[in-house]
């Protein structure tokens, strides 16, 4: 890659970091997909010499190592990196734009029924070390829906309770409110002393502490992803749930249960922080086997023969 596909790499870097408040990780994905593709050829093109036929020469070349979902982020990491070059006149064509994005098998997000959830946030028990803060933490994610990431990052000033609401910093940096049941408000409540317990124990003894982080580990420091996705699967693999339990699976379940109690799916758009209403759309056919599924059980001409 030369020297000047750096400089709009690093252009396109400060960009995607300042202006639209991407994460470090998806940052650091659009820069392998770039980096990756420009490679990909042996003659060291220019930007402006990337026309469709390289574009489709290297999608050709994916495709039999890759599947069709990765080939898809990968072109879309591409499709933002020269939609930013056009925008600043540094192309004077798109050559992504007449390649379309694969076909793609529809993703049918995992999720546990009520009582499941029931056993999962039973689980915690005077046995771990950390009952309290994990109650806490699975009783939080399946009430407010929100993402991992999201949850690592709270911050004490981020929790109101006397509106029952928390503010989240999700994609993009954008914030919303998320309102909380009161299951999760009491765990927290729990919590909180608990917490301070160890954050004051630290500071006694001079060791360092996060004093703005809401979920510390033994370390004094903001629990991570890792850590609190390790402690999801554990407490699943005692109810016996282990193969479908992740963080994501309960943000899946918050918004698999609140459509079948009723709720409307533009509230569950907002409750989630999905931009587009077709990224929530995926819930609306588990919702609608939920519906068949009463339906075939309760109406009375349901098992009626024609």
């Amino acid at each position: 890659m030369n020297s000047e596909i750096e400089a709009h790499l690093h252009f396109f870097v400060n960009w995607l970091e300042i202006e639209k408040g991407y994460s470090p990780n998806t940052v650091s994905a659009y820069c392998r997909d770039i980096i990756q593709f420009f490679s990909h050829f042996d003659d060291n093109p220019a930007v402006d010499e990337i026309d469709m036929h390289r574009v489709r020469s290297y999608v050709f070349n994916l495709y039999g190592r890759n599947k069709s979902s990765s080939v898809a982020r990968k072109l879309s990491g591409l499709r933002t990196f020269f939609g930013f070059l056009l925008r600043n006149k540094i192309i004077s064509h798109d050559p992504i734009s007449l390649v379309s994005m694969p076909k793609q098998s529809k993703y049918i997000p995992v999720y546990l029924t009520v009582d499941e959830i029931f056993r999962l946030l039973e689980e915690p028990g005077e046995q771990d070390s950390f009952a309290i803060r994990d109650q806490a933490i699975l009783e939080l994610l399946y009430s407010s829906g929100m993402r991992v990431a999201e949850l690592t990052s709270l911050d004490l000033d981020q929790l109101d309770f006397a509106s029952g609401m928390v503010r989240v910093r999700g994609k993009g940096n954008k914030e919303r409110l998320i309102p909380v049941g009161n299951p999760a408000k009491k765990a927290l409540q729990r919590y909180l002393p608990e917490r301070e317990k160890v954050a004051v124990a630290r500071i006694k003894r001079g060791l360092p502490v996060e004093k703005n982080a809401l979920f510390l580990n033994n370390r004094g420091t903001r629990l991570t992803a890792r850590s609190i996705e390790r402690l999801v699967r554990m407490y699943g693999q005692r109810a016996g749930i282990a193969s479908r339990v992740t963080p994501h699976a309960l943000r899946h379940s918050f918004a698999t249960h609140l459509l079948e109690m009723g709720a409307d799916l533009r509230s569950v758009q907002e409750l989630l922080g999905h931009a587009s209403l077709s990224t929530t759309q995926k819930y609306t056919h588990l919702n609608l086997d939920h519906l068949t599924d009463v339906y075939d059980r309760s109406h009375p001409m349901a098992k009626k023969d024609g």
